[in-house]
């Protein structure tokens, strides 16, 4: 009995091949994107879009993130708005994760990426600390595009816990992840 325990995947096995990040359960949305949906009706859009090739749509994705990275300063909710969360576009004086997340968001459906594969998810970065990137959904896996790298990464590539996302089959919720980083895959 103890050799066939041995000889079963164990779940960090089961996540290192799984491309995609699979929904534990619907859980509540992060503070700061309430409003969100109202603001930004493209943000939990559904559908829409039309089918790229992996190339286009990598070689899009890439120009999105690096452009977006360059050309937006990272300022603080707080600095900003004068409160701890608020999910928004970035101002001209710039923005934080998460408003890069929904610039990136916003600029990938312009170019005509399907809304359901652009998901916002938050994670725990490498130190543990709070963040937020943008997910994009491909046939061959969920990558990353980040405001702390210009590179785009496979979910399990970036040492991110992933904590919730928005469920891609209605992006007004959430659900809660958890996998990768300090919880294992």
């Amino acid at each position: 009995m103890f050799a066939a325990l041995l000889c079963m995947p164990s779940a960090a096995d089961a996540t290192a091949k799984r491309p995609h990040l699979t929904p534990v359960k619907e859980t509540a949305a992060p503070e700061g994107f309430a409003g969100v949906c109202a603001r930004y009706t493209w943000a939990c859009a559904r559908a829409g879009g039309s089918k790229h090739g992996s190339r286009e749509l990598m070689r899009m994705a890439d120009e999105v993130n690096q452009a977006i990275n360059r050309s937006t300063r990272e300022v603080s909710d707080e600095a900003q708005y004068a409160r701890s969360e608020y999910w928004a576009l970035p101002t001209a004086r710039g923005g934080d994760c998460e408003d890069f997340a929904l610039a990136k968001k916003q600029a990938l459906i312009g170019r005509g990426v399907a809304p359901q594969n652009l998901l916002i998810a938050t994670v725990l970065d490498r130190k543990r600390n709070p963040h937020a990137v943008l997910v994009m959904r491909t046939e061959s896996g969920d990558f990353v595009l980040d405001n702390l790298t210009d590179r785009i990464l496979d979910w399990r590539a970036t040492g991110y816990t992933f904590l919730r996302m928005q469920n891609p089959s209605s992006p007004g919720h959430w659900s809660a992840i958890l996998t990768g980083g300090i919880l294992g895959g």
